[in-house]
């Protein structure tokens, strides 16, 4: 035990010995020295460089947010808040009609409008922390690069709310580390001036939610909820608030519809990610477990609404002519605003293209409301009228080419449509109608079709101009015959519709009955005074140069055409006592704080005197009471004070009708879109065209029976007088017009009276030859004369020139021009015997036949030798006898005599000769 203890003692003081050993100390020494030199190298090294690291990763983040600028207050508020809105169509009387054409359908809601099972959805989803972070989160940022720099195959994502309305309002979708960290640095920038509220708020308007029922991209909380669920975002239950809040992440993936506004085959992506929403609400402890379980096994399919109507499917015309007519009114209110006018922008292309283009950004993002003048009613019945009509008449073949193959196909183009309603007072377009089907052709045939109107041009560039110079009257006597007005045609020209003309006519009966002649002729006499210049103070267009001297014109032969608008338009000057008020459509233009931007103004044009307007209305009147539209009061199931004018174009490529009463105007018209005659046989194309005219005029009455049929008639102005006149010259009768049966009356202008006596007729004899009559010769027995009156010469030159001879078709053939003979109504004696006739008897009655000359003007009757009697030519020829002998002779226009016919004894009785000669053999002898 005591070795064993003394040698345990002996190898201790051994191992002492080791470490107290100087060499051994010595070693220790420096290896402690040098290891703990190390451990600080190593700390220091590692304390550098992680300074050295995280200045180099600032370093970095600073250049990649050089370039991006200090943004204040107010330009992240103008950005942030910069909503791309839709703007709302609205009909008259604040009916909705539906959204503004566009890409992206969205509407501005205010949180607090919104469900807060929504807002609730949307945090848990798309953002946990949002009410703690200060626009970052560090973590999920870290996160999202490492993933991002390992190529990871599980993305999560790393941006906030905030950061997320960065990239969908100031920035964009780009994927580079230079975008992320300028949303980063506007994202923590954002959180500094604005309210977690406000932030959110934004989000809910910014964020696309997929399709609505209608196939149209929505944005925006509201829009989501009326396009999915058909209600307001604060209406939202809790399964429909979490359907919509998991749209953002895959919107078209998730949206229940499909372009077409169908709803999809296919609804579990959109269903399961509802449910994963649900599931993150109750984890975060926003909902309870019993919401959770019940929202669910909701059955979210039953809340999708059905396809909705789109107004550019249920409205195409009216959407696309609303569309247009906006951009227009804003292009005039952004260049006003900044200072600049109407003319301005006319004159400068450059600065008009300016405007118009912000017109049409801004229609599209600044969610105006555009009001209209359309009463939807009426514009839905006009559609149901124009479709049901039956009577347009066939489709014809036209060769097109094939838009395709480029090759030439034969198409079948029917008869197309265009209406317009107008209110005159205002200038309200009350309805239209386009065309017959949209997706056939997209043309409007109401407001952009510019085709020649016919006759329909004649009151408002012929008579009404024609009175105002004081040129004309509804009484003033005008001529329809063959003349040759226009040098170049080697023919007569115009002619009229008939193929017919009717002599000395009224410019009252010409109108009524559409003579093209009276209105050319007219028209060439007041040419010089410019009456187009009438046609622009009524807001015609598309005039050309040729058009303001073209003797065509004046019966609508135009060289590009009007619309149905103008010419409708045009005739409600009549309407309004001579004032143009311009056809409107856009009533106001309303921002979306309420704000009227917009607000139509009648501005009447001064076109033709109060006395001008109502001579020609009353002319008009007569077109609808006797003249070529005279069967629509028969199909009007209303009477009003009517006054309008029927038109063709050249070919019959056009039919127009255009009438007014004191309260609307209505016109309408019907044509190929590529001219075609529309004759076709059976109904005319005029009473087809008057027909549905007709039909739509009944269908307006049953909805606003006020403003169609109107109580009142057209008022007489003052200076209205009614005047008698001489037919013939329209001055002032003279005694031979009075003898001649001549004199008529009819309306002036009390500045426009006749003052001037008749000088037109001439008294004189005439002789009647068969149906014609000639002027007597002085060696015209009198007693076969008639009293009459001849034109006289110097006034038919005044009336149709040197160079037209054929005076006899100046007379119109009524019996109270019978008695009015032309100068040239020459009959020159031959200079022979006229022919003698035989003599017969019929009872009591001498009978008997003209001779073969054509200069007889009269018969004489002798009775036992002496004369008893005169009989005119043309009269019946017979003479009742009494008993005597009588015979028979001819006179001709000189005077000459024939030879006495045979003898007839009347009532004298003849003794039979008592040894009569044997009567001949009736049977014929052979030969």
């Amino acid at each position: 035990m005591n070795d064993k203890f003394q040698a345990w003692i002996e190898k201790l003081k051994s191992i002492t010995h080791l470490f107290t050993h100087k060499k051994t100390v010595k070693s220790a020494r420096i290896t402690y020295q040098v290891f703990w030199n190390l451990l600080l190298l190593t700390i220091t090294v590692v304390i550098l460089g992680g300074a050295f690291a995280g200045g180099v990763g600032a370093g970095y983040f600073a250049s990649l947010v050089k370039d991006e600028p200090v943004r204040s207050y107010d330009s992240m508020k103008k950005d942030i808040y910069n909503y791309t809105e839709t703007s709302d169509l609205y009909f008259s009387d604040n009916v909705y009609l539906g959204k503004l054409r566009t890409d992206l359908e969205r509407e501005e809601v205010k949180i607090d409008q919104v469900s807060d099972f929504l807002v609730k959805a949307v945090i848990a989803t798309e953002d946990e922390y949002f009410y703690t972070h200060k626009g970052v989160v560090p973590k999920a940022v870290f996160r999202a690069l490492f993933q991002e720099v390992t190529n990871a195959s599980i993305q999560s994502g790393g941006s906030t709310l905030t950061q997320q309305l960065i990239k969908n309002q100031i920035l964009t979708n780009e994927v580079s580390f230079e975008r992320k960290a300028n949303e980063i640095l506007l994202a923590l920038r954002l959180e500094k001036f604005f309210s977690k509220k406000e932030i959110l708020e934004a989000y809910l308007n910014v964020s696309t939610f997929g399709r609505n029922s209608s196939g149209k991209n929505i944005a925006g909380v509201q829009a989501a909820a009326k396009g999915i669920f058909g209600k307001n975002a604060s209406e939202l239950t809790l399964p429909q608030a979490a359907f919509i809040a998991g749209l953002p992440q895959s919107p078209f993936g998730y949206t229940p519809f499909t372009r077409e506004g169908t709803v999809k085959n296919n609804l579990e992506p959109g269903l399961t990610r509802m449910k994963t929403v649900l599931k993150r609400m109750y984890d975060g402890g926003h909902i309870t477990e019993t919401q959770y379980a019940e929202a669910a096994a909701y059955d979210i399919t039953k809340d999708f609404i059905p396809a909705g109507d789109n107004p550019l499917e249920k409205y195409p015309y009216l959407s696309f002519e609303i569309e247009k007519r906006a951009i227009e009114v804003l292009t005039n209110v952004l260049a006003k605003n900044d200072g600049f006018e109407e003319n301005d922008l006319k004159e400068d292309e450059n600065l008009f293209y300016k405007y118009k283009t912000l017109a049409k950004q801004n229609l599209r993002q600044n969610g105006y409301e555009i009001h209209t003048t359309i009463n939807k009613d009426i514009y839905d019945v006009f559609q149901v009228v124009k479709n049901n009509y039956p009577n347009y008449g066939p489709d014809k073949p036209e060769q097109k080419q094939d838009p395709e193959t480029g090759e030439m196909i034969n198409v079948m183009e029917p008869v197309e449509v265009g209406a317009m309603l107008i209110e005159n007072k205002t200038g309200k377009i009350i309805s239209f109608v386009g065309g017959r089907d949209h997706n056939k052709q997209e043309l409007n045939h109401a407001t952009s079709a510019v085709r020649q109107n016919g006759s329909t041009m004649k009151p408002l560039l012929v008579y009404a101009p024609a009175i105002e110079l004081g040129k004309a009257s509804p009484g003033t006597p005008l001529p329809d015959v063959a003349l040759r007005l226009e040098p170049s045609i080697s023919r007569p020209w115009p002619n009229n519709y008939d193929k017919r003309y009717s002599g000395i006519t009224s410019a009252r009966f010409a109108l009524k009955k559409s003579y093209n002649v009276p209105a050319v002729k007219l028209y060439k006499d007041i040419l010089d005074q410019q009456p187009a210049k009438y046609l622009e103070k009524m807001g015609f267009t598309s005039l050309k140069s040729d058009d303001y001297t073209n003797l065509s014109t004046s019966i609508g032969s135009l060289k590009n055409g009007v619309t149905v608008e103008e010419n409708t338009n045009a005739f409600g000057t009549f309407a309004n006592e001579g004032k143009f008020i311009d056809a409107y459509m856009i009533e106001k233009i309303v921002d979306k704080n309420g704000k009227t931007i917009y607000q139509h103004e009648v501005k009447p044009v001064d076109v033709f005197k109060p006395q001008t307007a109502f001579l020609t209305l009353d002319m008009m009147r007569d077109v609808i009471k006797s003249g070529t539209a005279q069967g629509i009061n028969s199909k009007l199931k209303f009477r009003a004070d009517w006054a309008g004018k029927t038109g063709t174009g050249h070919d019959f490529h056009d039919a127009w009708f255009v009438a007014t009463n004191p309260s609307v105007t209505f016109g309408i018209w019907t044509g190929y879109d590529t001219p075609k005659s529309l004759n076709n046989g059976g109904m005319s194309y005029s009473q087809r065209t008057n027909n549905l005219w007709a039909e739509l005029l009944n269908a307006a009455y049953d909805i606003k029976p006020e403003l169609i049929s109107p109580a009142e008639s057209f008022p007489v102005p003052t200076g209205i007088v009614k005047r008698s006149f001489c037919a013939v010259s329209g001055l002032l009768p003279s005694a031979a017009c009075s003898q001649a049966g001549l004199v008529v009356s009819d309306y002036f202008n009390a500045e426009n009276v006749p003052t001037k006596q008749d000088d037109s007729l001439i008294a004189g004899n005439y002789v009647q030859i068969g149906d014609k009559k000639y002027l007597a010769l002085d060696s015209t027995p009198a007693e076969f004369s008639q009293q009459g009156v001849i034109l006289n010469p110097d006034f038919i030159k005044q009336m149709v020139g040197n160079s037209f001879n054929n005076y006899s078709q100046l007379i119109p053939k009524m019996d109270r021009w019978s008695k009015i003979l032309v100068p040239n109504d020459k009959m020159v004696d031959n200079g022979k015997r006229p022919d003698g006739v035989t003599l017969s008897l019929s009872g009591n009655n001498l009978i008997w036949s003209p001779p073969a000359d054509n200069d007889i003007v009269g018969y004489r009757v002798y009775h036992n030798g002496s004369k008893v009697g005169s009989i005119i030519s043309g009269s019946s020829l017979s003479f009742s006898a009494s008993i005597g002998s009588y015979y028979i002779t001819a006179v001709d226009i000189a005077g000459n005599e024939s030879g006495p016919s045979n003898k007839v004894d009347v009532g004298v009785t003849v003794t039979p000769d008592p040894d009569p000669a044997p009567a001949p053999d009736p049977t014929p002898a052979p030969q």
